[in-house]
């Protein structure tokens, strides 16, 4: 008897469903209505200076569950300031986890809500840094990782806001 009544109740969801206008969006010419957090293209952002927040600590390619992040790290000669040399996001390998997002320390990399990035050839999916670095400082305007994260890149240790001086460990001890 209740295999019965199962059967019943999904024909009879089935029959329901047969009557409903359907939901169909006419995609080049309309457009879906995304969710306010939905995240798709990969960028990399800018600090309030106009530099590049990327600090190349590969803490986005480790985290990566597809490897589809690579990029080469290089020290800039005058302040000992580390960036990217190269950074490259295959797309056509990538599946918008946002886990790069979540692990990267600077902010560099952000999700955007842009979906529409299909290519005919999959090399095109294979983006460089150039293609990913945007003008803006995309969701957290004003942050600047080496004001804040103590390195004496833009001012010395210890003079960085919400920065306390250095600590002498002698003075630890009991």
């Amino acid at each position: 008897m209740e295999l019965l009544k199962g059967f019943i109740e999904a024909f009879a969801a089935t029959f329901k469903e047969m009557f409903r206008k359907p939901a169909t969006v006419q995609y080049p010419e309309e457009k879906r209505t995304l969710p306010p957090r939905a995240r798709w293209r990969i960028v990399l952002t800018r600090d309030p200076d106009g530099e590049e927040r990327c600090v190349a600590c590969y803490l986005c390619s480790a985290v990566c569950p597809v490897s589809c992040i690579s990029m080469q790290s290089v020290e800039r000669g005058a302040d000992g300031r580390r960036l990217a040399s190269w950074f490259r996001i295959n797309f056509g390998r990538c599946i918008l986890c946002g886990m790069c997002e979540e692990a990267c320390p600077t902010l560099a990399i952000q999700l955007t809500p842009d979906y529409e990035f299909c290519k005919y050839d999959i090399l095109d999916m294979v983006y460089e840094k150039e293609d990913l670095l945007v003008e803006g400082q995309g969701k957290y305007p004003g942050y600047n990782f080496y004001r804040h994260a103590g390195v004496g890149v833009v001012n010395p240790k210890g003079q960085n806001p919400d920065e306390y001086g250095p600590v002498d460990v002698k003075e630890n001890m009991p």
